[in-house]
């Protein structure tokens, strides 16, 4: 006998409500692929004038792959230093965050 099919929506009687975003909340830490990326998408639209929005990505991509580990090394290196810096931001955030929590239930 065949499951009834239920969606998110009907089960929960309406729109899903998604809390708000902390505006002060530290940034996520970048990927070694976007910091390669940001470093070339100017080089990729100066090489082909006229290209769309999803080409660049694509061809960004293409070059990601196309790269050896030692070309790759210090794209990794200024995502480890950035999982770094988010990990210290998130810490002290949260401990912040608690202490301000604790002072309202005083």
């Amino acid at each position: 006998m065949p499951k009834e099919k239920s969606t998110r929506k009907a089960a929960t009687g309406g729109k899903v409500q998604r809390r708000k975003k902390d505006p002060n909340a530290p940034k996520r830490a970048l990927s070694a692929y976007m910091f390669f990326a940001n470093d070339n998408r100017d080089k990729v639209r100066e090489e082909n004038p006229g290209i769309t929005f999803g080409q660049v990505g694509k061809s960004l991509g293409d070059r990601w792959k196309a790269l050896t580990e030692t070309e790759r090394k210090p794209y990794d290196a200024k995502a480890a230093t950035d999982r770094k810096r988010y990990e210290e931001e998130k810490k002290a955030y949260a401990n912040k965050a608690a202490e301000e929590e604790e002072e309202e239930s005083s």
